[in-house]
């Protein structure tokens, strides 16, 4: 059986399915205002779910009246303290964007005055013990290429470093493998590093070649102020985005 309203309105509860629900009031102690909806529940367009995937399946607006304005949400929450708790896991497809505040805001200022760690289950000694491993720091934006060259004297660069990198920052670590081989770095640009040995001694060794990223604005190292918030490459408001200050191009120079 249904009933067609044009309005409704219900001045103590409204119940949508079975059961006393005691969040709201049994009876007596009911609390006037409130409802309950046994779900499952669809708000927007009728056709957005084709099957029952939550309690409470949120959609776009589709409401086509005249009167009914156009909103870009689908859903806001408004609310002291902690608007919205979340008891469990939250799964999000699309991106978030958030202000740091609360205990995510002081995780910020706790992690950018300590070490920036990795911490994982310990990968051969088994249950009841893990790994921590902190990141190398520098007064840089530095990036590395690291291997092991056999019989040849040039060392490649991958390809997109002439776009990332500033050439008259790199710098490079040769270690022989199984005897002297009196390597040494004749010279290098964007694209190679060229070694030269010994003669008629094959090239035999591990290299580190570092540099310094030419795609952000070099590394303000020391600076005025309180706080963090106030290095002066951080955007306001954001602790994740650095402002384009051209204060300094690079800070190593290698040539």
């Amino acid at each position: 059986m249904a009933f067609a309203f044009d309005d409704i309105n219900v001045g103590g509860q409204l119940q949508v399915g079975a059961g006393k629900v005691a969040a709201i009031g049994i009876g007596n102690n009911k609390i006037n205002g409130s409802a309950h909806v046994e779900g499952p529940m669809v708000v927007g367009p009728p056709e957005e779910y084709s099957s029952a995937t939550a309690t409470m399946m949120v959609g776009p607006l589709s409401n086509d009246d005249p009167d009914c304005p156009s909103v870009s949400h689908a859903l806001m929450v408004t609310g002291p303290g902690q608007a919205v708790y979340v008891k469990g896991n939250m799964y999000v497809t699309g991106t978030v964007d958030c202000l740091s505040t609360g205990r995510l805001e002081s995780r910020h200022k706790t992690a950018d005055g300590k070490p920036k760690l990795f911490d994982i289950p310990h990968p051969t000694k088994g249950e009841g013990h893990r790994l921590a491993h902190a990141c190398i720091e520098g007064p840089e934006v530095g990036v590395y290429y690291r291997g092991r060259l056999r019989n040849k004297k040039v060392i490649e660069l991958p390809h997109y470093w002439k776009g990332l990198v500033h050439t008259d920052s790199i710098s490079v670590q040769l270690q022989p493998i199984g005897a002297h081989q009196d390597i040494i770095i004749k010279r290098w640009d964007d694209e190679k590093i060229y070694l030269q040995a010994k003669a008629n001694f094959p090239i035999d060794c591990f290299y580190h070649v570092y540099g310094e990223r030419k795609d952000v604005d070099g590394l303000v190292v020391e600076y005025e102020g309180e706080t963090w918030e106030d290095h002066p490459q951080r955007k306001k408001g954001d602790v994740t985005e650095w402002e384009k200050t051209n204060s300094t191009s690079h800070n190593t120079w290698t040539q």
